[in-house]
């Protein structure tokens, strides 16, 4: 039988990245007891007032039809949101709704690129970015994420990369799974190459309300940079709400205009009662994210304080997010191989390096989600595994 190239353009690029989180699932449902490290749930329920009004919107019969680009409440909700950002006026119609984050993604790079083109990623990247480039035909180009910037994207990484072909520079900031946050200056430098290469830019900012300092600034809210950018978030993380699948993109209104027929070809609308939510949760600051970024940032601390520097690991500190990444070279095994006998012989489940991209081989990164205990005991199991690797 006959398919279509994109399934032979995203084989392998789906949930084979997360055969170590899947193969701790698997023996957790057996009874076994492991500490799970590997995603990024987050540690506490949706806010009460989020979950009371998806209820009362769908007992008061919001549960019809929507519409392709999203219900004017939440158009209206998200406008507001990034005006008072951007220090610029955003209307509802540059503004459009999708399913989550994952979805804005594959739905802006199928109306930004096609077969030919080139999309330029940090590497290591999200797991799922090189499958969202390679669906439309485009081919990622990595930019190497140096740990010794801190693994902020360079502009001159870029510019060595940048090719008639080129067409979006997608950036992550907060990044995932680094947790390093782009600073103004180096926006401002990246920025100036996209204006120089007409390159679109692409911003996926869900952790932007989980930085542990400091401020956060997106290429959107540069006014020399807005013709040029979209920015994708959602509630998944800000809000602890990742099962309810509510996310958006933000740009040029005439951007929008041309991906409206993409969105309603995917999916032509979202639940009504999950945007009455929505638009309640981003006309506000979030109630739960100040909690996680004080119990995140300590856990990231706990890991260093206990990891780095013994038994030859090196613990990079995140500036933002739910992760945080272990450089385990030194031990001779790669991330594959690491992860998995840990998993094996201390039960204790983190994702290789290897699932976010190349320049990770011989990395780990752990979620830091879980309870302080439950990251006490994992950071005392990985080491007694490294020490015994050292030995050998």
């Amino acid at each position: 039988m006959r398919y279509a190239a994109i399934t032979e353009r995203l084989q392998g690029l789906g949930g084979a990245k997360w055969e170590v989180h899947a193969m701790a699932k698997a023996m957790a449902q057996t009874g076994q007891e492991v500490i799970a490290l590997t995603i990024g749930e987050p540690d506490v329920p949706p806010p009460d007032e989020l979950l009371d009004k998806a209820n009362a919107a769908m007992r008061g019969g919001r549960v019809g039809y929507s519409n392709g680009r999203g219900e004017p409440g939440l158009l209206a909700a998200l406008a507001a949101r990034y005006t008072k950002r951007t220090g610029r006026s955003i209307g509802p119609n540059q503004v459009m709704c999708f399913p989550g984050t994952q979805t804005s993604l594959y739905a802006v790079l199928t109306a930004l690129v096609g077969p030919g083109d080139e999309v330029l990623v940090g590497d290591p990247m999200y797991a799922t970015y090189e499958a969202v480039i390679r669906a439309p035909g485009a081919a990622p180009v990595s930019v190497p994420l140096r740990p010794e910037f801190g693994f902020r994207m360079q502009a001159e990484d870029v510019a060595a990369r940048i090719t008639p072909a080129s067409r979006v520079l997608f950036l992550n900031t907060p990044h995932n799974p680094t947790g390093a946050v782009l600073t103004r200056e180096d926006l401002v430098a990246l920025g100036r190459l996209a204006r120089e290469h007409d390159l679109w830019i692409l911003s996926d900012e869900v952790y932007e309300e989980l930085i542990f300092g400091g401020s956060f600034t997106s290429p959107l809210d540069m006014a020399d940079l807005a013709e040029r950018t979209i920015a994708v978030s959602s509630i998944s993380k800000s809000h602890a709400a990742p099962g309810f699948r509510s996310g958006w993109a933000v740009g040029p209104g005439e951007f929008m205009a041309r991906l409206l027929p993409v969105a309603e070809t995917m999916l032509f609308g979202n639940q009504p009662f999950i945007a009455d939510m929505t638009a309640l949760a981003v006309s506000k600051p979030s109630p739960v994210a100040p909690g996680m970024v004080e119990r995140f940032a300590h856990r990231a601390r706990m890991i260093r304080e206990a990891l780095h520097g013994v038994n030859a690991l090196h613990v990079h500190e995140p500036s933002a997010g739910m992760f945080t990444v272990i450089d385990i070279r030194a031990t001779g095994l790669s991330g594959e191989d690491f992860a998995r006998k840990l998993l094996m012989e201390e039960r204790v489940a983190v994702m290789p390096g290897e699932s976010f991209g190349p320049s990770l081989n011989g990395w780990l990164r752990l979620s830091l989600t879980r309870p302080d205990d439950e990251t006490a005991e994992a950071c005392r199991r990985i080491a007694a595994f490294a020490a015994r690797q050292m030995e050998m």
